[in-house]
């Protein structure tokens, strides 16, 4: 997969809009239309400070289930992305956590959505959530009965979590890399420090990248002003959100000063 041909750039800066919580979540308000008003204001946010690409996420759901989410959470993330779609033309894709990857399929089939991020493509991962196994057999087939051109951006040794099994050993990255890409099929894949807001070490990313070859890899959590230059020195592009919320604060809304402040600095370093 070659990243110009999805984001107009071979290296993109992917914006994450952080959904308020959806129904039947926890933290539920009752009204939709504050979720999607929200939404927009985050879209255009981003939007407007330059990223090349928005994923949106159901993040305040927690706590998550490990498996399907309730069809009320499919409703509701279809109906807010099919809006985004309206206003925002960037390419669009969708995180549905903790990890149904065929929801979010099935939502960018019917959106145009252009992406999907999937935390477990292969492997098996114990997660706050319980253990997590990769299902790419299902998923890959699923996109084909769908017929969609979704692309699949799966993490590997995604964060909040610990591998199981033989990927707990001194070449995990590189071999959950592999994993990843060749035989779960992932078009992209994203490297993450431990948990939300935590940049993934120098070694991981250069581990990453040199298992990936040919094939992207992101940044998928704590990249901020300071470190672009050095992320992504092994690294193909970054999905980015908490540094670019106002105050740097992971429940705030995005701030358009920080987004273009951040495109400035991954601009100064490449």
């Amino acid at each position: 997969m070659e990243l110009n041909v999805l984001f107009q750039t071979s290296t993109p800066v992917i914006g994450v809009v952080h959904l308020l919580p959806l129904p039947p979540s926890a933290r539920w308000q009752g009204s939709l239309q504050a979720v999607i008003d929200r939404a927009v204001q985050e879209s255009v946010a981003l939007a407007s400070g330059g990223v090349h690409g928005i994923i949106v996420e159901n993040f305040f759901d927690a706590p998550f289930t490990k498996g399907t989410v309730d069809p009320a959470v499919v409703s509701a993330m279809t109906v807010v992305i099919s809006r985004l779609r309206q206003l925002v033309a960037l390419p669009m894709g969708i995180n549905v956590l903790r990890n149904d990857a065929h929801s979010g399929l099935a939502i960018a089939a019917c959106t145009g959505a252009q992406f999907i991020r999937v935390n477990v493509l292969t492997g098996v991962m114990a997660t706050d959530q319980g253990v997590i196994e990769g299902d790419a057999h299902r998923l890959l087939r699923y996109r084909k009965e769908l017929g969609a051109d979704v692309k699949i951006f799966a993490d590997v040794l995604v964060k909040h979590a610990s591998p199981v099994g033989s990927l707990a050993s001194e070449n995990a990255m590189a071999n959950s890399v592999a994993d990843t890409l060749h035989r779960g099929l992932a078009d992209a894949v994203i490297v993450s420090g431990g948990a939300t807001g935590d940049p993934p070490t120098a070694e991981d990313l250069a581990q990453a990248k040199a298992a990936a070859g040919k094939m992207p890899v992101l940044v998928g959590s704590g990249a901020n002003v300071d470190n672009i230059p050095q992320l992504m020195r092994s690294a193909d592009g970054v999905i980015v959100s908490s540094s670019l919320k106002r105050w740097g604060q992971i429940e705030q809304p995005v701030d358009p000063n920080r987004v273009g402040q951040f495109m400035d600095a991954l601009s100064a370093s490449i």
